[in-house]
């Protein structure tokens, strides 16, 4: 039995006992013990742990981890501190530099972001290394969409970022009378210039969350 260490045990960890995730477990068994798969086992729920369901403030969906050594750590567009920023995370970073005057940073650890009500969250939340979007169509996708729609049923209105357009599918999930819906292209190199940049969906966000009276996001990743 999986235990999150959280109000999330009570939300969601029925799943862990109904018939798609034994098979996915199986499966996962299976795959760390013949492959490098990503991330650590140990990491697999952080985005959960870290970021509990009652202090969920805003949700920003990945598709699959980063498939590289030492990169992913549980979170999306998250890497552990010493491993070079990816492409996407650095754009973000642009786009929080030119929308509100954040410094880019020198590492890629979103953990604080997830400590103030962030929840970073793969679709999809393991890889095997080298190979992108190779435990999709597993379960993951069933286990996660579980998570957003438990977060839509939520009477207190919560800010999704949806990126791309697989993350922008998940707004089938949501009610958009109560939460605020905030969706771009990608941020990666091959579409971030077609409106990721200027999007303003950190600034958006904060002001959301301030007509609610909650504290807004401090979105500077300090240097490490």
């Amino acid at each position: 039995m999986v235990r999150l260490g959280n109000d999330w045990d009570n939300i969601i960890g029925g799943e862990f006992q109904k018939e798609y995730y034994l098979r996915l477990r199986e499966f996962l068994k299976a795959e760390y013990a013949a492959y490098e798969v990503y991330p650590d086992m140990h990491d697999l729920f952080s985005a959960l742990k870290v970021t509990g369901y009652a202090a969920t403030k805003l949700v920003i969906v990945g598709q699959d981890p980063y498939h590289e050594p030492n990169q992913a750590h549980g979170m999306s567009f998250s890497v552990n501190v010493g491993v070079e920023i990816p492409p996407s995370l650095r754009n973000i970073y642009k786009e929080l530099h030119d929308s509100l005057g954040c410094y880019i940073p020198n590492n890629g650890f979103l953990v604080p972001w997830a400590r103030q009500g962030v929840l970073l969250l793969n679709s999809v939340l393991t890889v095997r290394a080298h190979e992108a979007n190779s435990h999709a169509n597993k379960g993951w996708e069933t286990f996660t969409d579980a998570i957003i729609e438990a977060l839509n049923r939520r009477e207190d209105p919560v800010v999704f970022l949806l990126w791309g357009s697989y993350a922008r599918k998940k707004a089938e999930l949501l009610d958009r009378d109560r939460h605020k819906i905030l969706e771009a292209p990608h941020p990666s190199p091959l579409s971030a210039s077609r409106g990721f940049f200027g999007c303003n969906h950190f600034r958006l966000a904060n002001d959301f969350l301030l007509s609610l009276i909650k504290s807004p996001i401090d979105w500077q990743i300090p240097n490490v």
